[in-house]
């Protein structure tokens, strides 16, 4: 049986100890110290199943793959998130001034939303992988 990913009922009382004990070195450097994995990098780039991209810190309901799209970036895209999943911030980093996505539920930062996206809604979320964990729908069952 697959094991389900609810979402972490405490995430935000993590200390960041807990944070580092939890997750990959990786994971950590993203979510918590709004680092980006390298372009092209992610296996979920070329995940094609039915299912839902959940937070890799506490495990909420971000993106539905009906929603994913090849944007050519080098990171997962999608054109929108889950309702109440993810909230915005003005990153204004690297010289330059974007806006960051981070969960709602832990606060992590998953990546950046754009204006560049396809119809119906024109954004692109462009994630990072290491940020999200994949479930796969599971198959119906034959008669």
């Amino acid at each position: 049986m697959k094991p389900t990913h609810e979402p972490d009922p405490r995430p935000a009382e993590r200390t960041d100890e807990e944070w580092q004990s939890k997750l990959s070195p990786s994971q950590y450097d993203v979510l918590r110290c709004h680092g980006t994995e390298a372009r092209g990098t992610s296996p979920l780039n070329k995940e094609k199943r039915e299912g839902v991209y959940r937070c890799a810190g506490c495990g909420q309901p971000l993106f539905s793959s009906d929603t994913k799209f090849e944007s050519g970036t080098g990171w997962p895209s999608f054109w929108a998130p889950m309702a109440n999943a993810v909230g915005t911030t003005t990153d204004s980093s690297h010289f330059m001034v974007r806006t960051e996505v981070h969960c709602k539920a832990c606060g992590g930062h998953l990546g950046h939303v754009f204006d560049d996206g396809p119809n119906p809604t024109g954004e692109r979320y462009c994630m990072n992988g290491v940020a999200l964990q994949f479930d796969a729908k599971e198959p119906s069952p034959s008669r």
